[in-house]
């Protein structure tokens, strides 16, 4: 952990329910985000993934239980507090249009502005090193609308990283990366844990790469925790099969000694 770096805060959820207005999402959900460690949220499609992400970064309102934020309703503190505290990137975001790549990662500075504060060389600093980090600094002067979509992902990340928030939540991260720079994002997020303490929640549709990357395996099925620990632990061809309704094998990867699952082959 970096001197100036802030310890992490903690994050729980209790007996949580969100819905958009109809049927509930989640349902009586309760879950504690592993301080310091890198959780990865998985599920199959409609399972609540991006709905728990979102209750937890305080985009969605719970409609019963509560989201607890060090300790405190994360819905009653103040906005600046919690973006000081929790750096989100959010599914499919949207600049406006004709913004610079530069101009979008400074933007994550805001939780450290003041109203008549200067802008920093702490602030210039967090954002050349995002850039940096993100393999953006020859495109900073481009429009964020010009770029790919694994370059406009990127800048998402680095205006993420950019906020400098002890605890990072990111929906889908790896989302129009091609596989080289998954591996290179995965890579950053988890150095950013390892050296720095961040705490790192993420959902992921690869199961393999969650496995990969993540200490901690939340797996919803309908709105609910079908199973949560170490993916040594939990991850289990039984488990596969209630959550994605996929027959597997779970064998231990030769690489990183982690969970591997290898689909059965359907036969038509």
């Amino acid at each position: 952990m970096r001197p100036d770096q802030k310890p992490s805060p903690t994050l729980r959820a209790e007996r949580l329910f969100a819905d958009y207005g109809g049927p509930p999402v989640v349902k009586d959900l309760t879950a504690e985000i592993p301080t310091g460690e890198i959780t990865a949220i998985v599920g199959a499609n409609a399972s609540g993934k991006s709905t728990l992400l979102r209750a937890l970064a305080r985009l969605l309102r719970a409609t019963e239980g509560a989201v607890y934020l060090d300790g405190a309703d994360i819905c009653r503190l103040p906005t600046r507090s919690v973006a000081a505290r929790l750096g989100l990137l959010p599914q499919s975001p949207r600049a406006p249009d004709g913004v610079q790549v530069e101009d979008l990662v400074r933007r994550g500075r805001y939780p450290h502005q003041r109203l008549f504060d200067q802008w920093s060389k702490t602030d210039e600093q967090a954002v050349e090193q995002a850039l940096k980090l993100t393999g953006l600094v020859e495109l900073r002067s481009r429009a964020v609308d010009e770029l790919s979509g694994g370059q406009r992902q990127r800048a998402w990340i680095a205006m993420a990283l950019a906020q400098d928030a002890p605890m990072m939540l990111l929906d889908e991260p790896t989302t129009f990366l091609d596989i080289a720079h998954q591996v290179e994002m995965l890579d950053l997020l988890a150095r950013l844990n390892q050296t720095e303490k961040r705490t790192v929640v993420m959902v992921l549709h690869d199961l393999n790469q969650a496995c990969r990357y993540a200490s901690h395996i939340i797996a919803l099925a309908d709105g609910r925790i079908e199973a949560a620990g170490r993916p040594t632990e939990v991850v289990t061809a039984e488990l596969i099969e209630r959550v994605f309704g996929l027959k597997v094998s779970v064998i231990s990867c030769p690489v990183t000694d982690t969970p591997l699952c290898i689909p059965y082959r359907h036969n038509y």
